[in-house]
């Protein structure tokens, strides 16, 4: 009977929190911004391209290199400047920006493909994410890496092709506007697809027509007045122009032109993106 009351008595004045298991700590309040958890899927998009480094950055500047070389090779003689520079120097900064596109675009988009067809999209949504904060760490780690393997493209070019810069904070601006706009479609595309089969063929049907034609390779003001108008739909052309008038110091639209542009498509894809997020379309099942 006293060992009772005794017991009874510890129990009636030990705190509640006593009886909580040893490490018990509360549940985290998140504010306005779950910080930790944008860094954190930020951080794993990022880590995801490093540790497959010779697929995801050595291979595209290889392939750059490829096309520089062949372009040069074929059409150097015979094109001697364009817009007032050399061929080669003139097509460099369009391939640097067209590898920055493509990657951007294959960051995002396989990263949720895989993710859908593993299962483990679950622990993405599962977090207390805001669809804004999703699309947020999903087109931050493809902006990454399309600058990445920007910056490593014009180091392996510029041995060959010595560029100078013109304007470093156009260069800047539309190299992440440009990223930007990728990695929201690749975003975009890895909702839609269901297989990867759709996601070949949008690189193969819309990224790289879009790519070549954007004037990569040539001027647009070589083409005929109809083409040109059609040439001024593709966004690809805004990004690449004023990428390389970055460099070059004129492009073949006005800079605001091309700012403009970018910045709206990026806001309709964003708007977009969030949505679909908001919706679980193709990410529920």
């Amino acid at each position: 009977m006293a060992a009772g009351a005794s017991v009874a008595r510890v129990n009636k004045l030990s705190p509640p929190s006593a009886t909580k298991p040893r490490g018990f700590a509360p549940p985290r309040r998140v504010g306005v911004v779950n910080w930790i958890g944008l860094g954190t899927l930020i951080r794993r998009e990022v880590n995801r391209f490093l540790k497959v480094f010779s697929q995801t950055i050595a291979a595209p500047v290889i392939t750059s290199l490829l096309y520089l070389a062949v372009f040069i090779l074929a059409l150097g003689g015979n094109v001697p400047q364009v817009g007032g520079v050399s061929f080669a120097e003139f097509i460099a900064p369009g391939l640097v920006m067209m590898t920055m596109l493509t990657q951007a675009f294959a960051n995002t988009s396989s990263s949720l493909m895989i993710a859908k067809m593993q299962g483990n999209i679950i622990d993405v949504l599962m977090p207390p994410l805001s669809e804004v904060e999703l699309a947020l760490a999903y087109s931050a780690g493809g902006v990454i890496r399309g600058l990445v393997v920007g910056l490593a493209t014009a180091l392996a070019v510029w041995p060959f092709v010595p560029f100078g810069l013109a304007n470093p904070l156009l260069v800047l601006f539309h190299a992440v506007a440009g990223c930007l706009m990728m990695a929201l479609v690749g975003i975009f595309s890895g909702i839609w697809a269901e297989k990867f089969d759709h996601i070949a063929a949008v690189t193969n049907f819309v990224i790289m027509p879009l790519s070549f034609l954007s004037g990569t390779f040539y001027s647009i003001t070589r083409l005929p007045e109809p083409l040109q108008v059609v040439a001024h739909f593709d966004p690809f052309f805004f990004a690449i122009d004023g990428f390389r008038a970055g460099f070059l110091g004129h492009g073949d639209v006005a800079p605001w032109i091309g700012i403009v542009v970018l910045v709206s498509i990026n806001l309709i894809l964003f708007w977009l993106c969030l949505r679909l997020f908001a919706s679980g379309y193709r990410l529920k099942a």
